[in-house]
């Protein structure tokens, strides 16, 4: 292997031990129905995040746009490769723990996603795939396109769900009954 390959084989075997990881922890492979849909357009409904994308993929790809612009910032000396292994072990993580059953509760208790289960494994990778095309994006794009890009996403899933990574986290960090009543409204 080419010292240049060396990081992009680190990042497949971080995705790989996180799948390994999920799988090991309970996580479903796919979801319970069995099927595999491209697309999956309902935030709350019973196979939420068990898909290959839905409305949250943007809130991944998002992600990598940040994840670049930090570690272009704040790791300069490290090959793009590398800040790249390094934004996968970051998203990696994040899946780790947003896939714990801790975390699964509180989305339950503090949001309104009441029967949200976790994401399948198949659903996390893909996340991790998301970060990584807004990561290949942000390194492409000159920075205001990144940062028009990251406001549009945010924008549009906000006016499409009323929810978006930053509504997320808030909820997720610091649960406002404004919000959540304001979310409910679109939940049913």
């Amino acid at each position: 292997m080419t010292r240049d390959a060396r990081p992009w084989f680190v990042s497949l075997l971080i995705v790989a031990a996180s799948a390994a990881w999920l799988l090991a922890d309970g996580r479903a492979p796919i979801a319970p129905s069995g099927r595999i849909l491209l697309w999956y357009d309902d935030p709350w409904g019973p196979e939420g995040s068990q898909h290959l994308f839905d409305w949250y993929s943007p809130s991944h790809l998002i992600h990598g746009l940040i994840f670049y612009a930090v570690l272009a910032l704040g790791a300069r000396r490290l090959g793009v490769g590398w800040r790249f292994a390094l934004a996968t072990l970051v998203e990696c993580a994040w899946e780790l723990a947003e896939n714990s059953d801790a975390v699964i509760e509180r989305y339950r208790t503090a949001t309104v996603s009441r029967d949200y289960l976790g994401d399948t494994v198949l659903n996390s990778v893909m996340d991790v795939a998301c970060m990584g095309f807004g990561f290949w994006l942000a390194r492409r794009l000159p920075v205001w396109a990144s940062v028009l890009l990251a406001l549009g996403l945010e924008a549009f899933t906000v006016w499409m769900i009323r929810d978006g990574l930053a509504l997320n986290v808030l909820m997720l960090l610091w649960p406002l009954g404004a919000v959540r009543d304001w979310q409910a409204a679109v939940a049913g």
